[in-house]
């Protein structure tokens, strides 16, 4: 009798599109195509910033099965900003670390990098479906701004000069819709991949892991757990990771002589599930939701950007899962476009602005994709010398720490863009001995926000980056701003262009101002920026530092963001 998969225990409700009758060809700022976690991250962070945009997606509810369950900080830090983080914290399991083990021997206890600056944790675990129905609730706050047409799909693409022509089958009815800028998001079978021509490159690994979700309530922490050549499942790897509602992930290798296709069947996956159950001490019923199976590929598109339609996600890159990297990336993805082509839309920006997320985010793939190949390598020996290196490896790391390291997973984290195009040419980083120069994320503190008329609340230097705008932070005494910089941005504002200036001080402000005043009693901020007083920096819209500088002139910080605005290499002055 053939074994029964158990309903996963959330509600995959159908949806429908917002609009009661056939669209009409009305043209469109952006269209994105696919609406998973990278499609609805760029609606909601476009909306965010006015610009409107219609989503097509071909199923008509948000994704089934077990996909990404592990979301970074820097994830969550994006989400905070397109204002969809508190459902996602409130359902997700915290996690700062992992064990491995050889067999039945602990080799590795890792911890992810975290202390008390930090507002966020360093992970958590969610699964996919509940990620992609909270950015759904995020997305249906902007009912005018955001149009969600499920079950609706791409049948044909015409690629042009001055926009894009999509050819639609929605409802069983056929309609075009046309765009100034496509969003291709539209997963690892990309259909607007090929219909472009477009194929990806890299590295395909013949290895195989099976992936199974299970019911299980257990007292066991939410850490990642991996075992190599457990008794359980001798010569395989097999990782366990707890997710919310008492469901377990468990991803096992597969030995080169199993076939796939038998080896994914229930009756071949529950005894060894059950086996390794068993081993660990859990022996609490449990209930099988999912099987599939995954092999594990590093590829990416030579570039993002083809005339209008701009890739991202899957359709752009397919990461290895050992170091979650996959949706992590493709958040990334979508907060770096979502500013630049919102600023291009708006005028505030040449379109050779977004020349440059292709080539920060293929660089970034390329970083991902190295560090991906690595742990898999690991994980899962591609060769008969690398199965050799990691026997000897974990043989050696039973009575020699030292090794141990060599073992860690290497999670995902944010990826410097320091030789970016859009870096200020004119940034002092060699005037600095710490801090984040130009290029990198910023790093996160807490403070004191004062605003004219209010009492000081606590924040984080984080919550000051605010959807499409630059923030230019001025390190001063007793919040006076050097001369020329408060007219500086000014003038940029004037010209509609989104800048903010504040101040941080570890002392209490002087006297009043119209920008806002970030209080540093402990100098916890001077430190980790290695500033001083009159020191600047400049922060893009998504977090990254553009720039920084021991002392400047308003003039300066002003041609830093007008140049960065220009794009990476044209020179053609903004309206």
């Amino acid at each position: 009798m053939p074994i029964e998969l158990k309903a996963y225990p959330f509600d995959f409700t159908k949806r429908q599109s917002s609009h009661s009758s056939l669209p009409n060809n009305t043209r469109h700022p952006v269209v994105i195509v696919g609406g998973g976690v990278a499609g609805l991250t760029a609606a909601v962070a476009l909306a965010r910033q006015g610009i409107p945009s219609v989503v097509i997606e071909a199923d008509d509810t948000v994704c089934y099965g077990s996909r990404a369950i592990c979301i970074s900080r820097r994830s969550l830090e994006i989400f905070e900003r397109i204002g969809a983080v508190d459902a996602i914290l409130a359902k997700g399991l915290a996690w700062t670390g992992g064990r491995s083990y050889y067999r039945d021997t602990e080799v590795l206890h890792f911890t992810m990098p975290h202390d008390e600056n930090q507002k966020l944790p360093p992970m958590i675990n969610i699964q996919q479906y509940y990620l992609e129905e909270f950015l759904v609730q995020a997305a249906e706050r902007y009912p005018e701004l955001i149009d969600i047409r499920w079950g609706a799909k791409v049948t044909g693409v015409q690629n042009e000069a001055d926009g894009v022509r999509l050819n639609i089958v929605e409802a069983e009815q056929t309609y075009r819709l046309e765009a100034d800028w496509v969003l291709a998001s539209d997963g690892g079978r990309s259909l607007m991949r090929e219909a472009l021509g477009l194929q990806l490159e890299g590295t395909a690994y013949e290895g195989r892991y099976v992936i199974a979700d299970i019911a299980l309530e257990s007292a066991l922490p939410t850490e990642r757990l991996a075992w190599f050549d457990p008794p359980s499942n001798p010569g395989s790897t097999l990782l366990m990771h707890k997710q919310p509602d008492n469901i377990w992930r468990i991803d096992y290798q597969l030995r080169d002589d199993e076939d796939p296709e038998e080896a994914v069947k229930p009756e071949n996956v529950l005894p060894r599930v059950q086996a390794h159950l068993e081993m660990i001490g859990e022996t609490g019923r449990w209930e099988p939701l999912w099987i599939t199976v995954y092999k594990a590929n590093a590829l990416t598109l030579g570039k993002y950007r083809h005339g209008r339609v701009l890739f991202a996600g899957d359709a752009a890159h397919l990461v290895p899962i050992f170091g979650v990297r996959g949706a992590n990336s493709s958040i990334d993805d979508a907060d770096n476009l979502s500013w630049k082509l919102a600023s291009v839309i708006k005028g505030h920006a040449h379109e050779s602005l977004l020349d440059s997320y292709s080539g920060e985010r293929v660089f970034a793939a390329r970083e991902n994709l190295k560090s991906g190949m690595k742990s898999t390598e690991f994980m899962a020996p591609p060769t008969f010398a690398f199965k050799l290196m990691r026997e000897a490896v974990l043989n050696l790391s039973v009575d020699t720490p030292a090794i141990r390291s060599l073992i860690n997973p290497r999670q995902t984290s944010a990826i410097a863009y320091t030789g970016s195009s859009l870096n200020a040419p004119g940034s002092e980083d060699s005037a600095f001995i710490g801090g984040p120069p130009a290029g990198t994320v910023l790093s996160n503190v807490p403070l004191t926000l004062w605003r004219k008329g209010l009492d000081g609340t606590p924040t984080h230097l984080g919550d000051q980056i605010k959807a499409g705008q630059f923030l230019v932070l001025h390190f001063c005494t007793e919040g006076r701003a050097a001369a020329g910089l408060a007219a500086a941005v000014a003038k940029l504002q004037s010209c509609q262009l989104p800048v903010r200036l504040a101040l941080l001080s570890r002392e209490p402000a002087a006297e009043a101002s119209d920008c806002d005043f970030l209080l540093d009693a402990q100098g916890t901020a001077f430190g980790l920026y290695d500033a001083t007083p009159g020191t600047s920096y400049i922060l893009r819209p998504d977090g990254y530092v553009l720039g920084r500088w021991r002392t400047t002139s308003g003039n300066t910080l002003e041609q830093a963001i007008r140049a960065c605005l220009k794009g990476a290499s044209n020179q053609q002055e903004l309206a």
